[in-house]
């Protein structure tokens, strides 16, 4: 069975991340020529002329393969909650802890957290 390898073979089979489309592109905005650049990174000048275009539409985000939707902004919203509540959830921890050093094992039927 033949092993993948990652990096650069991955550009190879097309798969590129937003990071070396954005390389690729300010390469060409800083004046290298599209079609020297086509041959050296194995992309038909198309693809880059498209990549440079929306990337001076939509900056990297445009670049990346899944656009920003409003899922984002909801999974954004759900992390820091997420991290809010662990926050607390550590602090409880603690206190339980002073609490027991303090005066002893909580009564039964108390939470443990």
């Amino acid at each position: 069975m033949r092993r993948r390898n990652s990096g650069s073979n991955d550009i190879e089979r097309g798969r590129w991340s937003a990071k070396k489309k954005t390389e690729a592109v300010l390469r060409l905005l800083r004046g290298e020529d599209l079609d020297t650049l086509s041959r050296e990174l194995k992309v038909n000048a198309a693809t880059l002329s498209a990549w440079r275009e929306t990337f001076l539409e939509s900056g990297i985000a445009g670049l990346k393969s899944r656009q920003v939707d409003a899922r984002d902004e909801k999974i954004a919203q759900l992390e820091k909650a997420l991290g809010a509540t662990a926050l607390r959830l550590e602090i409880a921890r603690e206190v339980i802890g002073v609490y027991e050093r303090k005066a002893g094992p909580l009564p039964e039927g108390r939470s443990k957290l």
